[in-house]
């Protein structure tokens, strides 16, 4: 176009000088070496220099020409190469306030559910994935033999509790036979003295002769049948004494042997409350294999069990962790809800790597190590769970963890804006 407008002007044209390259062949050697030495007829020019001011390289002219001929073109593409800096910058400044992973996934305790005693199920009131409450009746297992042993029980319970009863009538019973030895031991002890003094008295009168030997004699005998009578009697009173401390160690065997039957009454109760399953907390049975008729074991599983308490395992890499703290805030995307937000906050951070509690951890310090960047589990509790959707272990989520509060340059902007 540059050249057209030359040769269209009223100045005469000018040819532009050649290039190295466009020397004839004459002048250049055929192995391509320097071209010959000119004779001083070739140096002139063909045509005489024209005077007046020389023309501008024709790449400089072009610059100046579009530059000047389109002016809101290089004005557009000078804002959009700002435009595309400036927002560079408040996205670099934006982003580098989160940590986000792609490797994180719904937790929870999980566990199975099975009976404690043995027998066939009569009754599997629950379905696959069906939310439960705290108390709620998983399986039910035919409860008669249970119920029978608890009625053996209670009949040993009965049966202790009669004997104890026994055994305190026959203390009573002992005490007072007690009281009556005590008696005769105390009536024997007053003739034992009446006879003493009989003995004495006629024993006097024998010696001053105012009495027979035959009344001494006979009082004196007397007098030793009331001491062997006050000894009887009182051997009577310690056998009875020694039978209330036999009737005692009775009384102490009769109460261990009830404390024995209440025990096996309290296990029948207890096999009779085993009889019916439960669930101890809110979730959902998962892979129900329970069936009515089946015969359970005991520790067999009969359904699984994921509570409502739910959590995400973040596996962040250990150089994302400079600055994460519990507490901070957390966005959660998953991948099954698209279209949801759940916001949380972290709630702690283990102390090591997952490898390190893994069945069999790495062994660095045998072969050629390569460092490996490790990935440390993340513990981040979900502040508002959707209730309408189904959440459990293993689906995939997205967390993105803000680990700078301060406001960034674009939400300053958007604040004001």
């Amino acid at each position: 176009m540059f050249e057209d407008n030359v040769l269209e002007s009223k100045e005469p044209a000018l040819e532009e000088p050649e290039s190295p390259q466009s020397v004839p062949g004459s002048l250049h050697e055929p192995n391509g070496e320097s071209w010959k030495k000119e004779s001083p007829a070739a140096k002139q020019p063909e045509f005489p220099e024209p005077e007046g001011p020389q023309p501008r390289p024709i790449g400089e002219q072009r610059r100046n020409s579009v530059l000047h001929r389109r002016p809101i073109v290089s004005a557009i593409g000078a804002i959009f190469l700002a435009s595309a800096l400036g927002g560079g910058y408040v996205y670099l400044d934006y982003a580098r306030r989160f940590q986000s992973t792609d490797d994180a996934f719904i937790a929870a305790r999980q566990f199975s559910l099975a009976p404690k005693v043995s027998g066939y199920l009569t009754a599997v009131p629950v379905t696959d994935n069906e939310h439960v409450a705290a108390g709620d009746v998983i399986a039910r297992i035919d409860d008669r033999d249970y119920r029978i042993a608890l009625d053996q029980a209670e009949a040993q319970v009965a049966a202790a509790q009669a004997s104890i009863e026994n055994i305190d009538a026959q203390l009573n019973v002992q005490q007072a036979q007690i009281s009556a030895n005590q008696a005769q031991v105390d009536q024997t002890h007053a003739a034992l003295v009446f006879a003493q003094q009989q003995a004495e008295r006629y024993e006097h009168l024998e010696q001053t002769g105012y009495g027979t030997v035959q009344n001494a004699q006979q009082y004196t005998s007397q007098l030793h049948q009331q001491q062997a009578a006050l000894q009887s009697a009182q051997a009577t009173l310690r056998l009875a004494q020694r039978q209330i401390e036999a009737l005692k160690a009775q009384h102490n065997s009769a109460v261990a042997s009830l404390a024995q039957a209440k025990a096996q009454r309290d296990q029948a109760k207890l096999n009779l409350s085993y009889t019916t399953v439960t669930a101890a907390q809110p979730g959902c049975v998962v892979d129900l294999g329970a069936a009515v008729g089946q015969f359970a074991q005991p520790g067999t599983s009969l359904t699984m069990f994921v509570p409502d308490e739910i959590w995400v395992t973040a596996n962040f890499k250990e150089i994302q962790l400079d600055r994460m703290r519990p507490g901070e805030p957390v966005t959660l995307k998953i991948d099954a809800y698209p279209g949801r937000v759940i916001r949380g906050h972290v709630d702690s951070v283990q102390p090591g790597s997952g490898t390190a509690f893994s069945l069999l951890p790495a062994e660095n310090a045998t072969g050629n190590y390569v460092k490996i960047v490790q990935r440390v589990p993340v513990k981040l509790i979900m502040d508002n769970p959707p209730a309408d959707v189904a959440l459990g272990p293993g689906m995939s989520v997205v967390p993105t963890v803000r680990v700078n509060p301060t406001p960034s340059l674009y939400e300053r902007l958007r604040r004001y804006l």
